[in-house]
C-alpha cells in the first residue's frame, strides 16, 4: 500500500483502510497511529529510547497535498527517538521499525499537530500522513568522546536525576561478548562508585537516568576496566565491555544551594580526603569528581569574617591545584592550565601553579610560555632544583628545535636555489624571520618532582 493509492479522503476513510492494511502502534491502543510497513526492514533491533535515528519522510494532509519532504531538502532528518523532539506519532512509529524499513503512518491529531496545527500548512485538528524510511539508528553518545553509549530499554520515571553524592540501588548485569561476568543488586554513592568495583562509565552514567530506567551502556575501556583489566572477571585490558543497569531507587544529595555555608565546610575535609585516596590509587578520574564538588560548594562563598573567609580560599585554591595534578595524569593538559590559571588570580606567587602550568605548557610543546612558568618559580623560590631541571630541559629541547628547523628549512631554500637555477630564474633568498619564528612540537618526558605531591 502506497499514500497515493488512497488520499484523498476523508478521516473516517481512512482509518478504515489503515486499520484493514495496518496496526495500531500507540502503547494503549487508542487508534492514535496506524501503520502500514511499505517494505520490510532488516532482522535486528529496532530504536530503543534516546537513540539517535536517521530517517526520511514525507508529510501530507489526507486531501493528498504535500507539506513537507526531506528528500526534496536532499538530506535525511537526524533526531533522538523518545525524547519529545519530534511529533508523538514520529516518536512510536519509529520505535516500531526496523533498519531499513519504509512505512506509512496514519497520524490522529493528538498525535500530530493538534488542536492548533500548523499556521499556513496544517489546518486545526486535523489527521496526516507521512511516509517514512528509517535509514539508520544508532545510540545515545554520553560523552564527547563516545566512550560510553547508551541505550535505553524501560523508559524511568518522572524528571529528577541522581546527582553526585547521591545514594542509588541498581541492578547490575556485566557482559563481555556473549559472556556474563557480574550480576549483583547493589547500593553505592554516585561519584565513588569505585569503592564497590562499579566501572566508572556506570557511575558516570548515573545522572543521566530516572527512577525504574533500565538501560544498556556500551563501555569503551576508559570508562571500563581500562588498560588494567579486572583479573577478577577474566577481563583482559583494553577490553570493550556492555553493562545493563536497571536504577531501582535513589536518593539525592544535597545540592550546593541547599546547605549552608557551615554545613558545606564541615563536609569539605572528608570529600577531600576521598579525592586524594583515588588520587594515590591512580584513579584520577574518580579523584577529579571530588576535587569539583568542593569547588561547586564554595568557589562563590565568602564566608564571615578574614579566618572564614581565608579558610575558604585555602579549600578552593587546594581543590584546583589537586585538580591540575589530576589533569597533568589524565594527560588534558589544557584543563590542568585553566586550573593553574584559577589558582594564580588569587595568588601569583603560587609556586605550585606556576609549576604544573609550566609542567603542562612543556607537555603542550609550548617552550616560551613553559620557560617563563619555571622562571617565575625560581624567582618565588630560588632552590626549587625540579624547577631548574625542567628550565634546562626546556631550553635544550627548544634549541634542538630550532637547530632542527634549520636543518628543514636550509634544505628547503637549497632545492628552490636549484630549481631556480634550472629554470634561469633568480635565486630566492631564504627567510630568515621565518627560521627564528617557526616552533615546532616535541615531546618531553614528565619528570615527577616534589612538585608532584598533593595539596
Amino acid at each position: 500500500m502506497t499514500t497515493d493509492q488512497f488520499l484523498p479522503m476523508d478521516d473516517k476513510s481512512a482509518t478504515a483502510v489503515f486499520a484493514a492494511n495496518g496496526i495500531d502502534v500507540t502503547p494503549i491502543k487508542d487508534q492514535g497511529v496506524y501503520k502500514v510497513v511499505r517494505r520490510q526492514g532488516l532482522d535486528g533491533d529496532r530504536p530503543m529510547i534516546g537513540d539517535k535515528v536517521t530517517v526520511h519522510y514525507t508529510g501530507k494532509l489526507l486531501t493528498g497535498k504535500k507539506f513537507d519532504c526531506s528528500r526534496e531538502r536532499l538530506e535525511p532528518f537526524c533526531f533522538n527517538v523518545g525524547k519529545g523532539q519530534v511529533l508523538k506519532a514520529w516518536d512510536i512509529g519509529v520505535l516500531s521499525m526496523q533498519r531499513g524499513e519504509v512505512c506509512t503512518l496514519l497520524c490522529k491529531p493528538d498525535y500530530a499537530y493538534g488542536p492548533t496545527g500548523n499556521p499556513d500548512k496544517i489546518p486545526p485538528n486535523s489527521s496526516v500522513v507521512f511516509e517514512m524510511e528509517l535509514l539508520n539508528f544508532e545510540g545515545e553518545m554520553l560523552t564527547t568522546d563516545g566512550g560510553i553509549i547508551r541505550r535505553i530499554k524501560v523508559k524511568g520515571e518522572g524528571y529528577s536525576n541522581p546527582n553526585d553524592g547521591a545514594r542509588v540501588d541498581v541492578h547490575l548485569e556485566g557482559r563481555h561478548g556473549d559472556r556474563l561476568f557480574d550480576c549483583r543488586d547493589i547500593s553505592f554513592t554516585v561519584g565513588q562508585g569505585e569503592d564497590e568495583g562499579i566501572p566508572f562509565g556506570v557511575d558516570r552514567a548515573m545522572d543521566k537516568m530516572q527512577k525504574g530506567e533500565c538501560c544498556l551502556l556500551y563501555l569503551k575501556p576508559k570508562y571500563g576496566f581500562g588498560s588494567e583489566g579486572k583479573l577478577e572477571y577474566k577481563i583482559g585490558p583494553d577490553k570493550d565491555i556492555v553493562y545493563e543497569v536497571t536504577l531501582k531507587d535513589f536518593k539525592r544529595a544535597k545540592e550546593s544551594w541547599e546547605m549552608d555555608l557551615k554545613e558545606k565546610l564541615d563536609l569539605t575535609p572528608a570529600i577531600k580526603n576521598k579525592g586524594n585516596q583515588y588520587f594515590k590509587a591512580g584513579r584520577y578520574q574518580q579523584a577529579v569528581i571530588q576535587y569539583q564538588r568542593i569547588i561547586s560548594w564554595l568557589e562563590f562563598e565568602l564566608g564571615t569574617g578574614i579566618e572564614q573567609h581565608k579558610k575558604i580560599q585555602d579549600y578552593v585554591i587546594t581543590a584546583h591545584l589537586n585538580l591540575a595534578l589530576c589533569f597533568l595524569r589524565l594527560k588534558e593538559f589544557s584543563q590542568a592550565v585553566e586550573n593553574c590559571n584559577k589558582v594564580i588570580e588569587q595568588d601569583e606567587r603560587s609556586e605550585k601553579a606556576l609549576y604544573r602550568r609550566g609542567e603542562a605548557r612543556l607537555l603542550r610543546n609550548e617552550y616560551s610560555l613553559a620557560i617563563s612558568d619555571f622562571q617565575k618559580v625560581l624567582e618565588v623560590n630560588p632552590s626549587n632544583r625540579a624547577a631548574r631541571s625542567q628550565l634546562f630541559s626546556c631550553q635544550n629541547k627548544m634549541k634542538q628545535h630550532q637547530e632542527q628547523e634549520k636543518k628543514i628549512y636550509a634544505n628547503m631554500f637549497q632545492k628552490f636555489a636549484e630549481r631556480d637555477s634550472e629554470t634561469g630564474r633568480p635565486k630566492r633568498r631564504k627567510d630568515e624571520s621565518m627560521q627564528s619564528s617557526m616552533n615546532g612540537r616535541v615531546g618531553i618526558k614528565r619528570r615527577r618532582r616534589s612538585q608532584d605531591c598533593l595539596s
